[in-house]
């Protein structure tokens, strides 16, 4: 039997991805796995889309003699190695407690934590991958920033990955540049958690009754509350009591570090709007810094922005999204900052403007024809808002659409921001 204060079994946890963030995000959860043996188990595997790659000449493990250096090798094989991702995450030493793994499906065996760090284009594929082969209580945090926005809805990635494999999926975000964070550099971030009801250790006495003679027994109860505060479609298993309850103290012990400061709270909406909606108005910042009309027409475009993104999430996640989420949070009102002084949308929408060329051609000559994400999440969400006649209550998020399209110019960016209405 376990004693006070230890548990039965610890948490197994594993990264679903190994880019840029997902890397760092491994070495911050490593870390803490180490660190806290009580309630985790020390092994962190981190899935590795395999490629061949060798270790680059800018490399401090480069060695012209080394075949590591000179000859192609599977990626995982170069991280285990060197406990370093040379490709992706180059200088940055990983705790060694970090297993690279090719396997996708090895690598969630298991699992009791599951944490997704990818490109949102392969969340169907990989999940696809994943069923069957993952525990049915595993619990989920997303770090992938952003929303899908169609026509019909708002999804929030957090949710589509828990839809496709019958789990709950929370969402971490916050203004965290992947390698500033890696390189030890202090920031902030927020992690959104609605814990699971039948996850609770605390049953919950019925009405009128002595709580010795009627408690709820949570783990029978499979519904809970999805981001709009519905009723979910998914049908979740408790967690075993063996485990450490996965709740907002565990969460935040899993990430937080010295250098790496965690709030936890319940909005995922908020929180996942917060990391879509502020790129549409970093492009808009970096419309006017173009223009060079200064910094303080880019804190009114930031002031304006960061209402719109507060009312687009009251209006359409009612029941669940936070004001303060917004204007309180990393993953709100700190994004934002972040985004409208160094992020791509912000440096893309400037380059168009001072190079008088659509940002279209700016996406090719930079990014070798990649999509900036504001651009699409523009496209999308004036299109949603059109659909429901709403395209002129929110003027600036939509204004920027139109600014991308050619039918408004940035010197109607002014007006735009006079007729966006507060509330």
């Amino acid at each position: 039997m376990a004693t006070l204060g230890s548990h039965e079994q610890k948490h197994k946890v594993t990264i679903v991805g190994s880019g840029n963030w997902g890397s760092t995000i491994a070495k911050i959860v490593a870390e803490n796995a180490r660190e806290h043996p009580d309630l985790f188990q020390p092994e962190v595997q981190m899935w590795v889309y395999e490629e061949e790659a060798t270790v680059p000449q800018t490399s401090k493990h480069y060695d012209p003699s080394s075949k590591f250096s000179t000859q192609k090798h599977p990626l995982t094989k170069l991280i285990n190695h060197f406990h370093e991702n040379v490709k992706y995450l180059p200088n940055i030493a990983l705790p060694d407690n970090i297993i690279a793994n090719p396997s996708l499906v090895e690598s969630v065996k298991d699992s009791t934590i599951l944490v997704f760090n990818l490109p949102h284009q392969f969340i169907d594929g990989l999940c696809d991958q994943m069923k069957g082969a993952i525990l049915p209580y595993a619990r989920g945090v997303s770090c992938i920033k952003g929303v899908s926005v169609s026509s019909e809805d708002v999804a929030l990635f957090s949710e589509s990955i828990g839809a496709k494999l019958g789990i709950y999926v929370g969402a971490l975000s916050g203004a965290n540049i992947a390698n500033e964070v890696a390189l030890e550099k202090f920031c902030e971030t927020t992690v959104a958690y609605d814990p699971p009801p039948m996850d609770s250790r605390n049953p919950t006495p019925k009405e009128g009754r002595t709580p010795q003679a009627s408690q709820l027994d949570l783990t029978q109860i499979t519904e809970h509350k999805d981001a709009k505060g519905l009723t979910s479609k998914v049908r979740l298993t408790a967690q075993p009591p063996e485990l450490p309850e996965v709740n907002h103290k565990l969460l935040h012990t899993l990430f937080h570090r010295p250098y790496f400061h965690v709030h936890v709270i319940n909005d995922v909406a908020g929180v996942s709007l917060g990391g879509a909606l502020k790129n549409i108005i970093a492009l808009t910042a970096g419309f006017v810094i173009g223009k060079q009309w200064g910094d303080n027409a880019k804190a009114a475009v930031m002031r304006v922005g960061l209402l719109e993104m507060r009312k687009f999430g009251k209006m359409f996640f009612e029941n669940s999204v936070r004001t303060a989420t917004f204007t309180e949070e990393s993953a709100g009102v700190a994004d934002l900052i972040t985004s409208c002084s160094s992020g791509r949308n912000f440096r893309c929408a400037k380059m168009s403007v001072e190079r008088r060329i659509s940002i279209q051609e700016v996406e090719k000559e930079e990014l070798n024809g990649q999509m900036l994400q504001g651009t699409s999440t523009a496209q999308e969400v004036y299109h949603f808002l059109k659909e429901r006649g709403k395209v002129d209550e929110f003027p600036l998020m939509t204004g920027t659409y139109r600014i991308l399209k050619g039918e408004l110019s940035v010197d109607d960016i002014p007006s735009l921001m006079e007729k966006s209405p507060i509330g």
